[in-house]
């Protein structure tokens, strides 16, 4: 998409003492959830002034959140715009998020850069200040579709999927996909978010017995559901989306996790460039490796500080440099924008958990037996 309004030309600002840049999501690195992305972002920041900032000037993140993006979050965008004076947002760490932002960038004329949202439907709104880096959900289901079919034959599987925003538009795309390929689940159960009817679902999986269960929710909420199919003696094979590779969900579902399936986003030894330095850096911050989410909000970060670099202090001009910097090279492989602004790299493989930690996976049907 172009952007057809008031141009880049014009002198800049002369009386600035930083460039500020804009994060809507939480700024508390201790964050079950969101934690890792605010440190990943704080690690470009903290590179960029370590290299003497942008045109002279120091770097500052301005965080600004609110757990009810739909009720105050608006007015927290808004204030970061009009009052914060940002030159380009970074955000939000879902998908309602990045929609409400979106809603204020395109009135505003500035850059908006999400990281972490894979709902497609955020670019297709078609406003040219939209930039989404996290492969989208059209591009890693057609992958799990396929590797689920592989793996069960003419078998059965299960969908349980969570009801809130990001994971209903993951579980429709799956759908989709699996009808293009003539299959569909044996049984559906969505499930609020929280697992305050989970107890229920797994009686109806268990009286059921399908070869194989997928699961579509939350990090959170996947880790619970993967544990109560295990401990319910579950065990068949398991597939995810996305959420899957989240270090909370690591965490939360513990053993349980050993042998699930789900679409590999980031690979730290793949095509990315510096991906190793950055790894180290993060664990040498957080104790842990960055997991998919952490990796795209470095390179959200990086992407638009080097806009701003190439571009002068313009948020039109900003803008234009985020167009024409694509093809470019971040430690999660090449991020190249399809016509919409979405990050058109593709999803090629599988992931798993074996002992604890992520490995990419060629077949799916060796997942729980390798």
């Amino acid at each position: 998409m172009e952007y057809d309004g008031p141009d880049a030309e014009g002198p800049e600002p002369t009386d600035l003492t930083e460039v500020v840049i804009g994060w809507f999501g939480p700024s508390d690195p201790d964050h079950p959830l969101y934690g890792d992305l605010w440190t990943a972002a704080t690690l470009a920041v903290e590179e960029a002034n370590d290299g003497g900032g942008l045109h002279g000037l120091p770097v500052r993140l301005v965080p600004r959140w609110s757990e009810n993006p739909w009720g105050t979050g608006v007015g927290q965008v808004a204030r970061m715009v009009h009052e914060d004076q940002v030159w380009a947002i970074l955000g939000s760490v879902d998908g309602p998020g990045t929609h409400l932002a979106e809603q204020v960038v395109a009135k505003a004329r500035l850059s908006l850069v999400s990281p972490v949202s894979t709902d497609e439907s955020v670019n297709l709104a078609g406003v040219p200040w939209m930039f989404s880096l996290a492969p989208g959900d059209h591009l890693w289901a057609p992958l799990m579709a396929r590797g689920l079919l592989e793996t069960i034959g003419g078998g059965s599987f299960v969908l349980l999927a969570a009801t809130d925003h990001d994971s209903r538009l993951a579980a429709q795309e799956l759908l989709e996909e699996l009808a293009a390929l003539d299959r569909v689940p044996a049984l559906r159960i969505d499930l609020r978010p929280g697992g305050a009817d989970l107890e229920s679902a797994i009686e109806r999986i268990e009286d059921s017995s399908p070869p194989a269960a997928l699961v579509v929710a939350s990090a959170a909420d996947s880790a619970n559901l993967v544990r109560a199919l295990r401990q319910g003696g579950f065990a068949g094979s398991i597939f995810g989306g996305p959420q899957f590779g989240r270090h909370l969900f690591l965490v939360r579902a513990g053993e349980a996790a050993e042998g699930v399936i789900f679409p590999l986003l980031f690979d730290p030894r793949g095509d990315g460039c510096e991906a190793e330095k950055f790894g180290q850096r993060f664990r040498e911050r957080t104790g842990s490796l960055p997991d998919w989410a952490a990796a795209h909000t470095y390179d959200a970060t990086r992407l638009l500080l080097e806009s701003i670099r190439q571009s002068g202090l313009n948020r039109a001009a900003i803008r234009q440099a985020l167009v024409e910097l694509a093809p470019w090279c971040g430690v999660t492989g090449v991020i190249e924008w399809d016509p919409t602004g979405q990050n058109r790299r593709p999803v090629p493989h599988h992931a798993s958990i074996r002992d604890g930690g992520i490995v990419t996976v060629a077949d799916p049907r060796t997942s729980t037996t390798d």
